[in-house]
């Protein structure tokens, strides 16, 4: 069966008054529990988040002035093992995008057979507009207020949009102040000095540049005579961009949050990388075409990439997309309403939660590396990564064609199974 024609099982149209990332994720889950035939006390555990933990972070600003934030943590599944997701801090942090993102991270540790359960976190803040010694007390604050909920054996945190090393190092620190001891495994995209990873920073545009190229052999586009567009220049977007283009591929359209760029001849990616590092964005950039973002997702290309926030795609623009496959370097690009008109152009879309779970993964190495004291070359956590992702997208793959669904569907049909035979072997405790 070809999955990029229209499947046989239709995915019904959402009906959603709005599109957020949390009726987008329970509507593919809702489609994925119908195929499986999943009894309907499993679906109400699997749906339910285990705990949704909402605080406020008092600081004392530097004019004197106490603010306060609100901070979230939402464990979405731990039983597969401790709960393992980012810290994004946003001024549009909510709890339904924690809940959303939470529950993708079950399903990407699920099909990536990481022994990890899905959880998120973030404070409702601007960073762009905080000192970096306001964002250390958030985060130090934020961290104690959570002291019984993170644990490297209980809840894992990692970085995400507008988190870093930094921002990870403060978490363990804070952590280790309490705990009177050093625990490096309580966090993991820390530096590497105070044991992280290599390969950790890179990793999730590594992922993403793996499974393209296993899309492309499926469709027998070869790296030489395939063009690549980039939405989002950040360290998903410019890594997975410059490991395509280290493979042959041409990137023939970039963009930000500031400025999109197209050049049918190809993209220096070099310039575009050392005009960020001077100018922080890629306005200005003067080695292509500027163009809208509206056309910089609607290139005639081969392969697009989504990298930056969710909801890129939707059904108003997803009719217009000309690319032969869609991988979400970022989580949500796409909404629910926008699935059918893409499978229905016969789009190989590579879902968020295999094409960017190559952070997660290496933050699982991290773990690994943290808790036994031994850490790996980089040509080790690069082909063990390679092996795993690889192996990810063949089972999407293969549950995608058993189920005569899209690769999405086959993704969370592969993840729901094993995280409810993981549950009835377990049991109920109660």
């Amino acid at each position: 069966m070809d999955i990029l024609q229209p499947a046989v099982y239709k995915e019904p149209a959402p009906i959603l008054d709005k599109e957020n990332p949390f009726e987008s994720m329970m509507h593919r889950f809702d489609v994925a529990a119908h195929l499986l035939n999943l009894e309907p006390g499993v679906y109400e555990y699997l749906k339910t988040p285990v705990k949704q933990i909402i605080i406020s972070i008092p600081i004392a600003m530097d004019n004197g002035e106490i603010k306060v934030f609100e901070g979230y943590r939402v464990i979405h599944n731990d039983i597969l093992g401790p709960s393992k997701g980012g810290i994004r801090y946003a001024p549009d942090v909510s709890l339904d995008e924690m809940k959303a993102l939470a529950a993708w991270m079950t399903w990407k540790c699920a099909i990536m057979n990481i022994p990890f359960g899905g959880a998120k976190g973030g404070v409702r803040c601007d960073p762009g507009k905080l000192a970096p010694l306001v964002i250390e007390k958030i985060t130090r604050r934020y961290t104690a207020n959570l002291l019984d909920i993170f644990g490297p054996d209980r809840d894992v945190p990692a970085p995400d949009m507008n988190t870093n090393e930094q921002v990870m190092a403060w978490i363990m620190d804070t952590y280790s102040m309490h705990l009177r001891r050093t625990e490096t495994a309580v966090v993991t995209g820390k530096p590497q000095i105070l044991g992280g990873s290599l390969g950790r920073r890179e990793a999730t545009g590594r992922g993403c540049m793996i499974v393209t190229l296993t899309a492309m052999e499926k469709l027998g586009l070869k790296p030489k005579d395939t063009t690549i567009v980039v939405q989002g220049f950040g360290n998903v977007g410019s890594t997975t961009a410059q490991l395509l283009a280290e493979k042959g591929c041409k990137i023939i359209g970039i963009g930000d949050v500031s400025a999109a760029y197209y050049n049918k001849k190809g993209i220096d990616l070099a310039n575009a990388s050392e005009w960020v590092k001077s100018s922080r964005t890629l306005a200005g950039f003067q080695g292509a075409e500027r163009i809208s973002q509206e056309e910089l997702l609607e290139l005639e290309c081969d392969v697009l990439v989504p990298a930056a926030k969710e909801d890129q795609i939707t059904h108003r623009n997803a009719a217009k997309i000309k690319a032969k496959i869609i991988c979400e370097g970022a989580n949500g690009p796409t909404t629910a309403k926008a699935d059918p008109i893409l499978q229905e152009k016969g789009i190989l879309v590579i879902p968020d939660i295999l094409a960017n779970a190559g952070g997660v993964t290496v933050s699982y190495f991290e773990w690994v590396q943290d808790r036994v004291g031994y850490f790996w070359s980089l040509d080790r956590v690069n082909s063990r990564l390679e092996r795993m992702m690889s192996e990810a997208f063949i089972s999407v793959y293969e549950s995608a064609e058993r189920y005569k669904v899209s690769l999405r569907i086959g993704a969370y049909i592969l993840a729901i199974d094993k995280v409810a035979r993981t549950l009835k072997l377990r049991g109920i405790y109660g």
